[in-house]
């Protein structure tokens, strides 16, 4: 663990240096652990027992296609109810969201969430709920580097984004960490090809540099309709035109122009 923290400091020194400098960032490669027989998985499948249950259910009534559109992640990921309706230009959207799940419980069960799933895009929101049980920003980007790392070595053509992690109102005192882990991880996604960082906390924070409470339940913690419809408009942009056509796009946001799409 302490090699791994190691490692993790100096690809965001490397990374920091090299956006610093403007050179041009290489590659980087953070070693996903072997965990399928980790006592940290073993203990995770006992935690997330009913969750993962829920969702062998669901595939046995009706198993989702390949070479769709997965997101998994947290609870932000789980209550979006509408997602495969906010996405319904895409075929196959797969929604594996299991609330109270940090960064390191995505990363230990990417193969039974993700690469089972052969999707052609994957797309996580997770970290928040690491930072609020006093793991570090590093430590974020090492289980996140892990779920990429596993993911792109079963499937090396799948599309990898990340969704920037949110300022919510009743997490205030961790917005700091908030931005500098989602700003280690947006520079770690510059060195991977086929990826992409997504950037919702930005259009969340008000004039007053505050989370803005209109798009938040009572809890100040979940989203409500105007909050997700605000990431539908962010995320939308960011599907790969091999799944959502320009003309499809153009058609689902009446009156915006035809997303562009990263190629790197």
């Amino acid at each position: 663990m302490k090699a791994l923290r190691r490692r993790g400091v100096l690809v965001s020194l490397a990374l920091y240096a090299a956006m610093s400098t403007g050179l041009q960032a290489q590659p980087v490669r953070i070693e996903a652990p072997a965990v399928a027989q980790s006592p940290e998985y073993v203990a995770a499948l006992t935690r997330w027992k009913s969750s993962l249950s829920a969702f062998d259910e669901a595939d046995r009534e009706k198993q989702p296609g390949a070479d769709g559109v997965l997101f998994v992640g947290s609870s932000t990921i789980r209550f979006w109810k509408q997602m495969a309706q906010d996405f319904r230009q895409v075929p196959v959207v797969i929604n594996r969201g299991f609330g109270g799940s940090t960064m390191a419980d995505c990363s230990l069960f990417a193969r039974d969430l993700v690469v089972r799933y052969k999707p052609r895009h994957v797309l996580v929101y997770a970290g928040d709920n690491d930072l609020a049980e006093g793991r570090t920003p590093l430590q974020v980007l090492e289980s996140f580097a892990s779920f990429a790392n596993t993911v792109r070595a079963e499937l090396p053509d799948t599309r990898i984004s990340y969704i920037s992690i949110k300022p919510s109102p009743s997490r205030e005192a961790l917005m700091s960490k908030m931005r500098e882990t989602n700003n280690i991880i947006s520079a770690y996604l510059r060195t991977v090809p086929n990826s992409d960082f997504i950037d919702v906390y930005t259009p969340m924070i008000g004039p007053d540099n505050r989370a803005r409470p209109e798009l938040f339940l009572r809890d100040r913690l979940h989203m409500n309709e105007d909050g997700y419809r605000l990431w539908q408009s962010v995320i939308a942009a960011h599907v790969p035109a091999a799944v959502m056509p320009p003309a499809a796009a153009a058609a689902a946001l009446p009156g915006s122009p035809t997303p562009t799409v990263s190629t790197r």
